[in-house]
């Protein structure tokens, strides 16, 4: 079966660079924290799936050099604010930990392209698992506000990480939760559960982040469903502007393998023409 042609992208903001007061840091859970700064037009408006170039602040026994790429949580023009969901993982987010209301860091974006999400859509299906549920956590209210019904297939390790509520943002959706723990997140299960739905209500689009099992698994039931996808890729970057070219990914183009870079052309592309496996950065 073929797949439906993507929709047109969506158009950017400008970019922004500049200092943001820290406003609050906290933690989640066990394993994520929730970053909310205080941002400065351009900087508070972002389309989901976007991301922002942190400068995580050096201490004396941490001092990162490189700034760390991060989908934004939430964006609030009204509010000037941006926020973040992360995982305390390496050198870049322990700096970020460290982080208390009144400090201030540097911060570059919105950059990259975001998540399709055109008007006519009446059901979209998402998958989520990890860090992932963090970079498409903006897509709920973006689309519920628009009359969109969601779907939410939601991985985690254990019903501990799971930060359903810090997914729906509050509004209507249908979430289905599976995990490690108890075996639900096996590929076997997530499709039985996957084609229930496409089989029920099939959605007019399917979205997806920090899986490459998942990503494989709805390549696939995408083309056999005739579903059109899109997948947000988490990649290492240096530059976050498209000039050191670390970050670039094969991606299918007319039948052939072009090297584009996941800052610039992604980290949004479509699911279909996504080879291989990707680095989390």
């Amino acid at each position: 079966m073929t797949v439906a042609q993507p929709p047109a992208a969506p158009t950017g903001f400008p970019v922004g660079n500049a200092p943001c007061v820290v406003r609050a840091n906290r933690a989640v859970n066990d394993r994520y924290r929730h970053l909310v700064l205080e941002a400065p037009p351009p900087l508070c408006r972002a389309t989901p799936g976007q991301f922002f170039h942190l400068l995580c602040p050096p201490f004396v026994d941490n001092e990162p050099y490189l700034r760390r790429p991060m989908s934004v949580y939430r964006v609030a023009p009204e509010e000037q604010a941006i926020e973040f969901l992360y995982n305390v993982v390496g050198a870049g987010t322990r700096s970020l930990a460290r982080l208390v209301a009144g400090d201030t860091m540097s911060v570059m974006g919105p950059l990259g392209t975001g998540f399709t999400i055109e008007p006519a859509y009446r059901h979209i299906l998402m998958v989520a698992r990890g860090v992932g549920l963090a970079t498409m956590a903006p897509v709920v209210p973006w689309a519920c506000r628009r009359g969109i019904r969601v779907t939410a297939i939601l991985s985690a390790r254990s019903p501990q990480d799971l930060m359903e509520r810090e997914f729906a943002q509050r509004e209507d959706i249908r979430v289905h939760p599976v995990f490690d723990q108890d075996g639900t997140s096996a590929v076997g299960r997530v499709e039985a559960l996957l084609r229930g739905i496409l089989d029920a209500d099939r959605p007019d689009a399917m979205f997806t982040c920090g899986s490459n099992r998942l990503m494989t698994l709805l390549q696939r039931l995408g083309t056999e469903y005739g579903v059109y996808g899109e997948i947000a890729l988490e990649q290492q970057m240096a530059c976050g502007l498209g000039v050191c070219l670390c970050c670039v990914r094969p991606i299918r183009v007319g039948g052939e393998i072009e090297h584009q870079r996941v800052c610039c052309e992604g980290p949004v592309f479509d699911l279909q023409q996504v080879a291989g496996t990707w680095r989390h950065g």
